[in-house]
């Protein structure tokens, strides 16, 4: 819950901000996005994982994850008008349970991720007012700081690769102001090692594949 409000309270920041720059219009007249254009965002970020999973035995039951709330900042370089990449930053904290487990609902403690994303992407109208723009890359997510469970201790997280498609729009405000909404498929696949007393040691492929939808504020260098 406390994620949840501070993810809408950086939400409403952010579209304060957004009247306000676009109330002004201040700056040098737009002109849209050109070779060598750098655009730098920062978001509000939902990050929902939409968690598949195979528990060996046994353990047995399935993974779930919770959804996290989260500052991001992101960058985009343009190498022609409408061709860009960009990168992102951000990092997630989830709590993990095993449901259905032979013991019941069982606490996994909590992870965190660091997913750094780039996306190559393709922009349709660089000069307009408004521009949609689609994308894809790959994704390299790094599991640190993990928390043992009710049930169980040494728990350890495999990182992993995986790839990524994107959607988005990008809306001058005036000048170099842009308001941004953007929303991401991470295709992301982990193994997860337990260990837990008087039961051999128990692994568990989880297919994470959040959803990653964020509201912010760019600027165009």
């Amino acid at each position: 819950m406390t994620n949840r409000l501070s993810f809408l309270a950086a939400s409403a920041a952010v579209v304060a901000l957004l009247a306000g720059v676009g109330a002004a219009q201040a700056g040098d007249a737009d002109q849209g996005f050109t070779a060598g254009s750098i655009l730098v965002r920062a978001r509000g970020l939902a990050v929902l994982p939409d968690v598949s999973s195979t528990v060996s035995a046994p353990v047995n039951g399935h993974v779930s994850i919770s959804n996290d709330y989260i500052p991001e900042l992101d960058g985009s370089y343009f190498f022609t008008p409408n061709f860009a990449v960009e990168a992102i930053a951000g990092v997630t904290r989830h709590a993990v349970t095993d449901k259905g487990s032979v013991v019941g609902d069982t606490s996994l403690g909590n992870v965190h991720l660091l997913p750094p994303t780039v996306t190559a992407q393709w922009h349709f109208f660089p000069t307009g007012r408004i521009n949609p723009y689609v994308g894809g890359g790959l994704n390299y997510t790094f599991f640190f700081d993990p928390t043992n469970g009710s049930q169980h201790s040494g728990i350890k997280y495999d990182d992993g690769l995986g790839y990524a498609l994107q959607a988005g729009v990008d809306v001058s405000l005036g000048g170099r102001w842009y308001a941004n909404v953007d929303v991401k498929k991470i295709f992301l696949d982990t193994k997860v090692h337990l260990e837990a007393a008087n039961v051999i040691p128990t692994s568990a492929d989880v297919h994470i594949d959040p959803l990653l939808v964020g509201l912010g504020i760019g600027y165009r260098f």
